[in-house]
C-alpha cells in the first residue's frame, strides 16, 4: 500500500450549524492535503440531521477549488437517486474545471430512509437498474460519437475515473465484472470485508479503465498524543452510532465517557462490531492497529474516516494518522 486516503462525512456537531460543518470540510480538506492525502471523498445522505454532504457535488467544487493536487471525488453518490445523464454532466463539469483531478464513486443504496428516497426519485422504480445505469453514466463520460442524439456536455470525453462502491459481495462482483475499482465501506460495515475483496480480486475482469484490481478499504481513526484522549474523543462516534442504533439519529453529540458507559449492552455490542474497522490511540497504537489492518487485507489504499465534535481535535487526529501510514 503507497496510498493513503481521507473520507469525511461531513459531521454536523452539536451546539454547531450546518455552515460551520461545510466550513469545517474545505479546512479539514486543505489540512488533508498538506497531510499528503492521496485523495479526499465525501458521501452522499439526504434528511440526516447530523451530515452535511447531500448537495455532494456542490461541496465537491467547494472542497477541489480549496486545494490543488489532491484528488477530490464522491464516496459515493447514491445512483439510484439521480438520472445518469446528470450525475455524467454534473462530474464532467467539476473534471473540466479542476484539472481530471474528479474521483465518482457510485453507491447502490438510496442513503437515507424510504420516504426521502421517494421524494428524491419521485417515481420509485421496480426492479434492480443499477449495473445498467452505471454502464450508461460511463458512455455518458466515454468518447460518444458526434451522431448519438443524447450526450453529456459537459462530461463527454471527460472519463472521469468511476469507482463502485459496496459493503456486500453485491458491489465486488459488479466492479470485478466491470473492470472499474472498487471501495468497501468496512467503516461501519466491515463484516464481510475480507470475502468482499477475495471475489473482487479473483473474478476482476481487465477493462480499458483498470489492468489490474484496484482496492480500497475504508476504517475508522481516531488519534490523538495518548490513548486516552483518542478514546475520549471516540465517544462521540459511538454515541452517534448508537443512536442509529436506536433510530434516535441527531447531531455528533459532545465527547462523554459516561454516556458509552451507560449504554445498554445489546447497543453497544452491535456499535463496537459495526466500528470494530478501525485505529484508535496515540501515535504508537495507531502504528500497530493500521500494520494489522493492512497485513490482514492487503488494500491497494487506505481510506480513513472519524468523526469527531471538536475541529481543531478532528484535524490534529487525521494529521497524526497520516504521519503514522506515511511511516509505514
Amino acid at each position: 500500500m503507497t496510498r493513503y486516503s481521507l473520507l469525511d462525512l461531513a459531521p454536523v456537531a452539536e451546539g454547531h450549524g450546518v455552515d460551520e460543518a461545510l466550513a469545517n470540510c474545505v479546512s479539514l480538506a486543505v489540512a488533508a492535503e498538506k497531510a499528503g492525502y492521496h485523495r479526499y471523498w465525501v458521501a452522499e445522505h439526504h434528511n440526516m440531521i447530523g451530515i452535511a454532504s447531500s448537495a455532494t457535488a456542490v461541496l465537491i467544487g467547494q472542497i477541489a477549488a480549496a486545494t490543488k493536487e489532491m484528488r477530490v471525488g464522491a464516496g459515493g453518490i447514491m445512483l439510484p437517486n439521480h438520472a445518469p445523464l446528470m450525475v455524467a454532466e454534473q462530474f464532467g463539469t467539476l473534471s473540466l474545471m479542476h484539472k481530471g483531478r474528479i474521483d465518482l464513486g457510485l453507491g447502490r443504496a438510496p442513503g437515507t430512509d424510504m420516504a426521502t428516497a421517494h421524494a428524491l426519485r419521485r417515481h420509485m422504480q421496480q426492479g434492480d437498474t443499477f449495473p445498467h445505469d452505471v454502464q450508461e453514466l460511463l458512455a455518458y463520460l466515454g468518447d460518444m460519437p458526434e451522431g448519438a442524439p443524447v450526450r453529456a456536455i459537459p462530461g463527454m470525453g471527460t472519463h472521469v475515473p468511476v469507482w463502485i462502491l459496496g459493503s456486500s459481495l453485491y458491489g465486488a462482483q459488479l466492479a470485478a465484472h466491470f473492470g472499474l475499482p472498487y471501495a468497501f465501506a468496512s467503516h461501519f460495515a466491515p463484516d464481510m470485508l475480507e470475502e468482499a475483496l477475495h471475489v473482487y480480486r479473483t473474478s476482476f475482469q481487465p477493462s480499458d479503465t483498470l489492468a489490474e484490481p484496484y482496492a480500497v478499504m475504508a476504517a475508522s481513526v481516531c488519534a490523538a498524543e495518548s490513548d486516552e484522549e483518542a478514546a475520549y474523543l471516540r465517544t462521540s462516534q459511538l454515541q452517534a452510532f448508537a443512536n442509529i442504533v436506536t433510530n434516535n439519529r441527531g447531531k455528533l453529540p459532545k465527547p462523554s465517557l459516561e454516556a458509552v458507559a451507560n449504554m445498554p449492552y445489546p447497543v453497544r455490542a452491535q456499535v463496537d462490531r459495526m466500528l470494530s474497522c478501525a485505529a484508535v490511540g496515540g501515535p504508537a497504537t495507531l502504528k500497530d492497529q493500521i500494520s494489522a489492518l493492512i497485513t490482514r487485507y492487503q488494500p491497494d489504499e487506505l481510506m480513513v474516516t472519524g468523526m469527531i465534535h471538536d475541529q481543531t481535535s478532528r484535524i490534529r487526529s487525521f494529521k497524526i494518522a497520516a504521519e503514522v501510514m506515511r511511516g509505514l
